[in-house]
């Protein structure tokens, strides 16, 4: 997989997408099962372009606002317990999300990582704010 357009329709048919625009999908992924409470986390891909030349997809999922968080205390647990990604923040929020190249991109090269974004993601959140608001 090598192309933006091929990704997008290996997204749409595996994930439950729930906006889909030319340069952006978002997906929702439920956890549970029936002897637990359903949670769910939206993630977003999007295409970059790296330099001007290069597709890059990012997956990225927000997870709390930096207003409802003590910062040291979630970075010092990312860093002690995430293994893919990196923390941002984008405007209010505090968001994981990790980036690849598409060029020569395996499928396992994306969904691994799209699954320990978003479900790492989902454990912060219901670590640090106790809720499923993403």
């Amino acid at each position: 997989m090598a192309e933006w357009a091929d990704l997008v329709a290996f997204v749409r048919h595996e994930y439950r997408v729930v906006k889909d625009e030319p340069d952006e999908i978002r997906i929702r992924l439920s956890y549970g099962d029936d002897d637990y409470e359903e949670r769910a986390q939206t993630v977003v891909i999007a295409r970059e372009i790296f330099d001007r030349r290069e597709d890059w997809v990012q997956i990225a999922t927000p997870f709390a606002r930096i207003d409802e968080v003590d910062l040291a205390t979630v970075l010092t647990e990312i860093g002690n317990t995430i293994v893919v990604g990196g923390l941002v923040i984008m405007g209010e929020h505090l968001v994981l999300r990790h980036s690849l190249p598409l060029v020569n991109l395996d499928i396992n090269e994306f969904t691994d990582p799209l699954e320990l974004v978003a479900g790492s993601a989902e454990l912060l959140e219901q670590q640090f704010t106790g809720r499923d608001d993403y």
